[in-house]
């Protein structure tokens, strides 16, 4: 290759970098849309819609949240899969996206379609009851199932969500059947078991308004000690009951987002994760700040969609099974 053609093809590749390039060190010069799997209304929306108002400040730009709830918390997998790599849509990552491509037939890859951002929290799990349905602890809702075969009402936030699965392993292991009744996001379900039209709810601690102005009874917690909260409630564990989840939550971009923008946005969210009022809203719904930086959230990502291949084995539930 002479010097005269190498010195073309040097400049036409800095060409070809220069707007990339640029691109990056104006990251951002737009509004980001930050899509929230969930109706509007929940715990999840409300602290996220907090936390994107303080990571605009630190971008400069508003972070705008979209809802599109349903499917379990899936919804925002699809807008991720065909959005630009360019930094200005990202989506969180619930715990259902780990798990949807076993058990059903979607067109998208919770790892592959992906870019990992921040891991922010996690939330628990409880079973609540309204103080007019005459059930106070988990045997009694046991007792009621027997008595009323296949009668007791069921709310969970989706069909195929961390709580549909645990009150299906907890029914089915005494060879019980409800009716399950899902509802599109936290405040919705809440408020339809408040009011009495199902019996029993499985939900994360979004519930905390609800039960602590006495609106609900939380009859026992899913996870593996019992809630500094509420500490008077048992565990799942301690009832002699071998179910514990968590469910940590991130945010993610589209596959192929360069490292300068993941970067943009990790110091963003990083800084309104650990700001004062934020943890304050977090406080509010029995959640913690639980940071993972881009590469350790990807690891966590990994091992969470294996783990959830490992548990759809075990309880029969992958797709054809």
């Amino acid at each position: 290759m002479t010097m005269r053609r190498r010195a073309a093809l040097l400049a036409t590749a800095s060409m070809l970098a220069a707007p990339r390039a640029a691109a990056a060190v104006d990251f951002p010069s737009r509004p980001i849309a930050l899509w929230v799997p969930w109706p509007a209304g929940g715990a999840t929306d409300a602290t996220l819609r907090l936390l994107a108002e303080i990571a605009g400040r630190h971008l400069g730009q508003p972070v705008i949240v979209e809802n599109r709830g349903g499917a379990g918390g899936t919804l925002a997998m699809p807008v991720l899969q065909n959005a630009a790599p360019d930094g200005y849509t990202i989506a969180q990552m619930p715990q259902p996206v780990f798990r949807a491509p076993w058990t059903q037939k979607v067109l998208w890859d919770p790892i592959r379609d992906t870019t990992p951002i921040i891991q922010l929290s996690g939330v628990t799990f409880g079973l609540l009851t309204h103080p007019g349905s005459g059930l106070r602890s988990v045997d009694d809702m046991l007792n009621y199932a027997r008595a009323h075969a296949g009668a007791l009402k069921v709310a969970t936030n989706g069909v195929g969500t961390t709580p549909h699965m645990l009150m299906d392993q907890l029914m089915s292991s005494h060879g019980l059947t409800f009716v399950h009744v899902p509802y599109r996001g936290t405040a919705e379900q809440m408020v339809a078991l408040a009011a009495g039209h199902v019996d029993v709810g499985v939900n994360s601690s979004g519930f905390a308004p609800f039960v602590d102005s006495g609106r609900l009874l939380l009859l026992a917690v899913f996870s593996e000690q019992r809630s500094k909260r509420w500490p008077q409630v048992p565990t799942a564990r301690e009832l002699g009951f071998n179910l514990a989840a968590s469910s940590p939550y991130g945010l993610a971009g589209p596959r192929g987002m360069s490292a300068p923008i993941v970067r943009t946005l990790h110091d963003a969210f990083h800084a309104a994760l650990f700001d004062a009022v934020h943890v304050a809203e977090l406080a509010k719904f029995d959640q913690i700040p639980d940071y993972l930086g881009p590469a350790d959230y990807a690891r966590a990502m990994r091992d969470a969609y294996a783990a959830e291949k490992r548990i759809v084995d075990q309880l029969g539930l992958a797709k054809g099974g």
